[in-house]
C-alpha cells in the first residue's frame, strides 16, 4: 500500500520518509551482495567493506573516528546499551541522574533498574522544559555511575545545554550519555570536541528504515557489550549485522551532513510559517517548550479547549499526519509526560498536538495544512 498523493507528512520526529538515495543505496544488499560480512571469503568481505564505508559516514556526520560507532538494531538498543553499560563499570557504583521528560529507552529502563536496587534520581523541568543546572549538579553524588540527558526533546523540541551538562559529569567524574535521537541530521555534531562518553542513533529519525541505529562510544571509555555472542562490532555487539540497512544509514548521514545548514534553515522556515500562521488565525493557540532553544523542525501546540485525540482524527481525514505525543506511547491514555512535567495541566496536555517537518516538507503543503487545522478547529468548537 502506498501513501496517498495528498498526504501531508507533518510527523518526523515519529520516523521520516526513506530518501530514494538511500535506498539505492541499500539495494545491492538486498539483492545480489548478500553475503555474511564476517566471512573469510572475498564475497563476504566486500560486504564488510560496506559495512566500514557506513561506519565512516555515520562518523563523518558525528564528528568522531569510525571505530567509536556500533551498529545497533534502533535507538532504544544503544540507550540501554549505554545505561547497561555505565552501570557494569564500577559496583560501587549504582546510581543514576536522569529527567523526567526523557524518552521511553530511558525512562523505561530506569524504572526497571530501580525494581533492581538502583537508585535513580529524577531531574524536573520548568514551564519551557528546561532542567536546573544548580540541581542537576548537586544530584550527581560519589557513587553516580551515569548522567543521562537527551539533547533535544522529541515532543516539544527542547534543547538541554548539553554542554552545561558535560562538564558536570566532567568535574564530577560520572560517564555522559545523551540520546541525541532528534538531533543527529538537524544540529551539528563535534563528538572530538565534547565530553561525553555515549551517545545514542536511530536511522529512522534521518530518512533510512526503521531497523538501525548507532551508539557512539568514546574511544576512551570501558564498555560491556548488552547483546553477548560473536566477535561483531569489534566485539562490542553479538549478532549478524543488518548490512543493508546499516549501508542506508551510513547514506542517510552523508547525505545529512552534506546538507545539513541548508535542510535546517529550510524546516526552520516552514515551522516557523506554520507556527506563525496557527497562532495567529486560532484562538487560544499557544506555544509549549522553550521558544528559543528548540529543534528548527519543532513545534507543539496546544488548542484551549479541543481534544487533541479529536483534532488528531479530523486532521488525518483531511491527509495530515501530526502527533499527540511519543510515537513510542501513542497508544497510551495518558497526558504527555513531557507536559505534565512541564507542569501543565491534564487538559492542557490532553489539547496539545506535535508538528515536525521535514526536506521533504514544502511550503504549500504546509499553508495546505493549516487550512485543515482551521477547518477542524471550527468544527470541534462548532459542536
Amino acid at each position: 500500500m502506498t501513501a496517498p498523493h495528498s498526504l501531508i507528512y507533518l510527523d518526523n520526529n515519529a520516523t521520516t520518509r526513506v530518501d530514494p538515495a538511500v535506498l539505492e543505496a541499500m539495494l545491492p544488499y538486498l539483492t545480489e551482495l548478500y553475503g555474511n560480512p564476517s566471512s573469510a571469503y572475498r564475497f563476504g568481505k566486500q560486504v564488510d567493506t560496506a559495512l566500514e564505508t557506513a561506519r565512516t559516514q555515520v562518523a563523518g556526520l558525528l564528528g568522531c573516528e569510525p571505530q567509536e560507532i556500533v551498529f545497533t538494531s534502533c535507538g532504544t538498543e544503544a540507550t540501554n546499551a549505554a545505561i547497561l553499560s555505565a552501570l557494569s563499570a564500577d559496583p560501587d557504583r549504582q546510581h543514576i541522574v536522569t529527567t523526567r521528560v526523557e524518552h521511553s529507552a530511558t525512562l523505561k529502563m530506569c524504572e526497571t533498574l530501580a525494581k533492581r536496587g538502583v537508585e535513580i534520581t529524577w531531574l524536573g523541568v520548568d514551564s519551557k522544559g528546561q532542567l536546573d543546572l544548580e540541581e542537576t549538579r548537586k544530584a550527581v553524588r560519589a557513587d553516580t555511575a551515569l548522567l543521562t540527558a537527551m539533547w533535544a526533546n522529541n515532543e516539544t523540541g527542547t534543547l538541554f545545554p548539553i554542554d552545561a551538562l558535560q562538564r558536570i559529569a566532567r568535574e564530577k567524574g560520572v560517564y555522559f550519555h545523551s540520546d541525541a535521537v532528534q538531533v543527529a541530521g538537524k544540529l551539528p555534531l563535534q563528538m572530538r570536541q565534547a565530553d561525553i562518553q555515549f551517545l545514542s542513533l536511530s536511522g529512522h529519525k534521518l530518512h533510512c528504515p526503521k531497523g538501525v541505529g548507532a551508539l557512539y562510544i568514546n574511544r576512551k571509555t570501558r564498555f560491556s557489550p548488552f547483546l553477548v555472542g560473536g566477535s561483531q562490532e569489534n566485539g562490542k555487539r553479538g549478532g549478524t549485522q543488518n548490512v543493508a540497512s546499516i549501508v542506508g544509514f551510513g547514506k542517510a548521514c552523508e547525505l545529512a551532513a552534506a546538507t545539513l545548514q541548508a535542510d535546517a534553515e529550510h524546516v526552520r522556515v516552514l515551522r516557523d510559517h506554520f507556527e506563525g500562521r496557527v497562532l495567529a488565525e486560532v484562538t487560544g493557540a499557544s506555544v509549549n517548550g522553550d521558544p528559543v532553544h528548540r529543534l528548527p523542525n519543532t513545534t507543539n501546540l496546544a488548542f484551549a479547549n479541543i481534544d487533541s485525540e479529536a483534532l488528531l482524527l479530523l486532521l488525518d481525514d483531511q491527509g495530515v499526519c501530526c502527533s499527540a505525543g511519543s510515537a513510542c506511547t501513542s497508544g497510551s491514555v495518558h497526558p504527555s509526560h513531557v507536559l505534565k512535567a512541564m507542569g501543565h495541566s491534564d487538559a492542557h496536555a490532553r489539547s496539545s498536538l506535535r508538528f515536525s517537518f521535514s526536506k521533504f516538507n514544502s511550503l504549500a503543503e504546509t499553508d495546505h495544512a493549516v487550512a485543515a487545522l482551521l477547518k477542524a478547529v471550527a468544527k470541534i468548537r462548532s459542536l
